[in-house]
């Protein structure tokens, strides 16, 4: 991964860049932003420049050397991402128990979601972490000379999963890391990771990709029609990983549409309607049987659909980004009843359940519970 392969992100790619040439390389890194905005490939093609700048560009070295972070091979490359048991690894699961795995996803999904990583291990049923084992790990690793005299990097992925004991272990690795040692964090959602371990990074924000960048990306990389890559560049709002899958078709938006249309639909019922509560039940009764990456997942898809119906109803069209798969919704008709009055309480309700999934609670009770807050939030009228 080269930066000429990033998708967009000039300023960021400049700005690493910049670190490397003037020799000022902070030690520990923090890259926020959505997996499909380039975190991880950026990550690889920094490692890259990192790894081999010693090396005379264009020389055999440098080539060998660029050739083993292509293939993810490179000895002064280390990974850490989030696992747990699988069929495979019956226990003690840490990042090296699926180090063939990882390599194949990253080379084929450098933009790709935790739930297809998930999905790689057979696990997507369950909830993945980086524990206190791989701390010891990444201390053990980290301790090791440099095997080609340079530099040695760590890229953790999803960095927002490191259990409090990982994160309390790793700081002092924060705090005096090895000589040419750098930690590349990176996370979807830094408000999960302990403030002490934020402290000692610096931080690089990653937007959201622009539409004709995605679009770009689709007409020379996946060979698409330009009208099909407006589309998909449109309904993928700034995520290339989210573009892919709505090309090939394999995404999971028709699925969470049909589950959101249902639930929305039966909440308007339900307000004095007891046969509508008892289908309430049975849609939370179904989701409660799905697995957890699965319920988060839709449950962010749920606020997605809020705010959109939310800029709808304000007349911000410039903004949307959304169309229904399966064209059975119209945003037109549901947008009047998400407004000022009660869209802070259906997100708050929203980020609620998901915290409480996270976090192994019962998730019968959670979409039961969310389900009737939503047929009291839908019927509550605008403040004029």
């Amino acid at each position: 991964m080269d930066f000429s392969d990033i998708i967009g992100q000039q300023h960021i790619k400049s700005h690493l860049l910049k670190t490397i040439e003037n020799g000022r390389i902070p030690h520990a890194q923090l890259f926020v932003g959505n997996n499909g905005s380039g975190i991880l490939a950026s990550a690889l093609a920094y490692a890259k420049s990192l790894l081999c700048q010693q090396h005379a560009s264009g020389s055999p070295e440098h080539q060998l050397c660029a050739h083993k972070v292509d293939r993810i091979a490179h000895p002064d490359l280390h990974f850490v991402y989030p696992v747990t048991t699988n069929d495979t690894v019956k226990k003690h699961a840490v990042s090296d128990s699926f180090s063939e795995e990882w390599r194949s996803f990253i080379l084929k999904k450098p933009y790709g979601s935790l739930f297809d990583w998930f999905q790689t291990l057979g696990i997507e049923n369950k909830q993945g972490n980086i524990s206190v084992r791989e701390a010891e790990e990444i201390a053990r690793k980290l301790t090791l000379k440099s095997y080609e005299g340079g530099y040695k990097v760590l890229i953790i992925w999803m960095a927002e999963k490191m259990n409090t004991e990982c994160s309390n272990k790793i700081l002092k690795v924060l705090e005096e890391p090895p000589e040419k040692t750098v930690l590349l964090l990176l996370t979807e959602d830094e408000e999960q990771i302990l403030t002490t371990i934020t402290s000692r990074c610096q931080k690089l924000r990653f937007p959201l990709l622009p539409e004709d960048e995605i679009s770009k990306t689709l007409i020379n990389k996946q060979l698409t029609t330009e009208n099909k890559a407006r589309k998909v560049a449109k309904q993928a709002a700034g995520d290339y990983n989210k573009a892919l899958h709505i090309l090939n078709e394999d995404g999971d938006d028709l699925l969470f549409e049909k589950w959101f249309v249902s639930w929305v639909r039966t909440a308007f019922k339900a307000k004095g309607n007891k046969s509508a509560i008892n289908e309430l039940l049975r849609w939370s009764d179904s989701l409660a049987g799905e697995g957890r990456e699965t319920q988060k997942k839709f449950l962010g898809y749920c606020m997605e659909m809020f705010r959109q119906g939310l800029l709808r109803n304000y007349g911000t069209d410039t903004s949307m980004h959304f169309e229904t798969e399966s064209g059975q919704f119209s945003l037109d008709k549901f947008a009047p009843f998400v407004h000022q009055n009660n869209i802070y309480d259906i997100i708050s309700a929203l980020e609620d359940a998901s915290y409480h999934i996270e976090r192994n609670g019962n998730a019968k009770i959670i979409f039961t519970d969310l389900s009737i807050q939503l047929t009291r939030l839908i019927h509550r009228k605008e403040l004029v």
